[in-house]
C-alpha cells in the first residue's frame, strides 16, 4: 500500500492554477509524526506537481499510515505513478482501449483518483 493516496479534480473554471491540498489524520500519529508526513508531502509536491500536475484542477494528497517510514524516492516514484493515473491521456484510436466515461471516479494503482464535480 502506498504512503499516501492522491485525489484529482478538475475544477472547470477557466483558470488553469494547479493547487494542492495535504491532510493527515490523528490515526497517523500525533502532531509531530503529522507534520512530518505533511513536510514530506508538500516537497514531494515540489518536486512534481509544475511538470506532472493537471492543469485547472485541485490535487489532494493524503498521508497513509507507513508513510513516514517509507524511503522518500519510494514515495516520489508512487506520486509518480499516480500522477500518470490522474493526468488525461491524449485521444488514442486503438481499439485496446476501452474509454471510461468522465464522470468516474476511479482509483489507481498508486494511490490516486480522478472525477469530476457531480
Amino acid at each position: 500500500m502506498p504512503g499516501f493516496v492522491l485525489l484529482m479534480r478538475p475544477r472547470d473554471d477557466g483558470d488553469e492554477t494547479m493547487r494542492i491540498g495535504f491532510t493527515v489524520t490523528k490515526k497517523i500519529g500525533n502532531a509531530v509524526v503529522r507534520n512530518r508526513m505533511k513536510r514530506r508531502l508538500r516537497a514531494l509536491a515540489r518536486e512534481l506537481l509544475a511538470e506532472r500536475g493537471v492543469a485547472g484542477a485541485d490535487h489532494v494528497l493524503i498521508g497513509r499510515n507507513g508513510g513516514v517510514e517509507r524511503d522518500y524516492a519510494l514515495l516520489r516514484t508512487e506520486l509518480g505513478k499516480a500522477f500518470r493515473k490522474v493526468t488525461p491521456q491524449a485521444a488514442d484510436t486503438s481499439a485496446s482501449k476501452v474509454a471510461t466515461p468522465a464522470n468516474t471516479t476511479t482509483p489507481a494503482k498508486a494511490g490516486a483518483q480522478v472525477g469530476k464535480r457531480p
